[in-house]
């Protein structure tokens, strides 16, 4: 485990130091569990109280806070993200040696880069590319004419199927797959009924850089063209992203999200846990949409968008249900009643 010093974490971080730049950091912690030789922060003066009480050795804490506090700190202007930083330098991933596992399976004609590491049982297939620093654990598939980028970490069981692209500095977690075969399906009838021909995917999934997928999430490959998920994209755990989506740069999509076929995701949204969104739709860029929305139209316009009835009791919900059915007709009752209305005031006015 890496330990530095308070002054060490400047240099990497930036920000300006107030107390002893000695101070030894040996990990990171919450306000509420850190000990004297651990990292904590604060994003503002509301956790105050927390962090004087805290026994962290080290704060990170805003630029703009003025209060003195009994730890050394770093203050900077974004303690979030400084601390995301500070982690990462005081908790690394687990590494490998450099170099192939002799239990590892690699195509004689695959280029796999001298500085790059894998992991045991991984194979790796003909003509497939795994760039400079590049990181993968046990039991990773590397399809033929498949592309790793420079100093990615690829989790245990990950799978990249046959001519997929995974651009530089991304992040796949375990047992998440990339171009699996697209929902794709022709409907031949027959004398007695008829059955589902697979339309072959042809089409590959390309990813670009410092993106992160999380465990167990699916992008399938494209039916002609390409499934794409642009740079600085970051992805939850179990999602299933379908074929020839398009995921704009970094956009953030949480766990359980589903994305029917051919639909495009602007820049910068956000989508909330357990969305489903509907195929062949597009939607604009800074998009954040609610969990357990539904999304069956095009939105053209950024902003912030829900489709969820609000949670009730059960009994409450069956009459609001029953009442739902009848919605059209009381719309039409309703859409009479004010032409009646409307009548009635122009003979008074007469």
């Amino acid at each position: 485990m890496p330990v530095l010093t308070l002054a060490d974490l400047q240099v990497r971080l930036g920000g300006t130091l107030r107390g002893d730049g000695g101070t030894l950091i040996r990990g990171a912690a919450s306000l509420d569990r850190a000990d004297g030789d651990q990292i904590a922060f604060l994003v503002s003066a509301k956790y105050l109280a927390q962090a004087r009480a805290s026994r962290a050795g080290v704060l990170i804490i805003p630029e703009s806070l003025n209060e003195t506090l009994p730890q050394a700190c770093l203050a900077v202007a974004n303690p979030h993200a400084a601390f995301a930083r500070a982690v990462a330098l005081l908790h690394p991933e687990p590494g490998l040696p450099v170099g192939v596992h002799p239990t590892a399976v690699v195509a004689e004609d695959a280029d796999v880069h001298a500085e790059a590491r894998v992991g045991p049982h991984v194979c790796i297939g003909a003509g497939a590319r795994v760039g400079a620093r590049s990181l993968i654990h046990a039991g990773g598939v590397i399809g033929p004419g498949a592309i790793v980028g420079e100093d990615c970490l690829l989790h245990p069981r990950v799978t990249v199927q046959h001519a997929c692209v995974v651009g530089d500095r991304a992040v796949l977690h375990s047992g998440c797959v990339i171009g699996s075969d697209g929902f794709g399906l022709a409907w031949e009838a027959e004398p007695e009924g008829g059955h589902w021909l697979k339309v072959p995917q042809i089409g590959r999934v390309v990813i670009g850089n410092d993106v992160e997928i999380g465990a167990n999430t699916c992008i399938d490959r494209g039916a002609l063209d390409d499934t794409v998920i642009e740079d600085g994209v970051k992805l939850d755990n179990l999602i299933h992203i379908a074929h020839n989506c398009r995921i704009g740069r970094h956009t953030a999509i949480a766990a359980c999200v589903g994305m029917a076929g051919s639909t495009s995701i602007g820049a910068y949204c956000q989508i909330s846990g357990a969305a489903m969104i509907s195929g062949h739709i597009a939607i604009a860029d800074k998009v954040t949409i609610s969990g357990g929305s539904v999304v069956a139209k095009n939105l053209r316009a950024p902003g912030v968008y829900t489709s969820v009835m609000p949670l009730m009791p059960h009994e409450d919900w069956l009459r609001n249900a029953a009442h739902l059915r009848h919605l059209d007709a009381l719309a039409g009752r309703l859409k009479a009643l004010e032409s009646r209305i409307n009548d009635l005031d122009k003979d008074d006015a007469e």
